[in-house]
């Protein structure tokens, strides 16, 4: 028998894209994952854009068109793509909307979107933990000077 390795198998049919290990880390929902990894699946290697409609990225991971809104608005919030609008033209010369067209963002921006937003609820954690200590009905005192 002959078994080819992974990478032989990779080269030999080009089906295969890879999705970063941190993306596991950045708090995405199993929607926001399923919808990336299908972006990542589309886009062209060399300008790192894609502009599949709602619809078929719905159809790709089993959801609804408004479900997958929610996903790709998530994942313009947490940095990890640009969304532009486009047009197209109907045959009557009606221009119309188009599907987005999807930039997907290094990594390192998401990462670090993600970091500075721990720090932030982190922080409010911390003083909502000083209001608590102070505040008599938590049994703490409020000092008044």
């Amino acid at each position: 028998m002959n078994f080819a390795s992974q990478d032989e198998r990779k080269a030999a049919n080009g089906n295969y894209f890879t999705l970063p290990n941190v993306v596991f880390h950045l708090g995405l929902t199993t929607g926001e994952l399923a919808t990336y990894a299908y972006l990542l699946r589309c886009e062209n290697r060399k300008n790192y854009q894609c502009r599949p409609s709602y619809k078929k990225i719905g159809e790709a991971i089993g959801k609804t068109k408004n479900a997958v809104k929610t996903y790709v608005d998530g994942l313009r919030d947490k940095g990890l793509i640009k969304t532009e609008p486009t047009t197209k033209t109907a045959k009557d010369g009606t221009v119309l909307n188009g599907n987005l067209l999807y930039t997907i963002l290094p990594i390192e921006n998401a990462i670090r979107e993600y970091n500075e937003r721990q720090i932030y609820l982190s922080e409010i954690e911390s003083r909502r933990q000083v209001i608590r200590r102070r505040s008599p009905e938590y049994g703490g005192t409020i000092n008044a000077g």
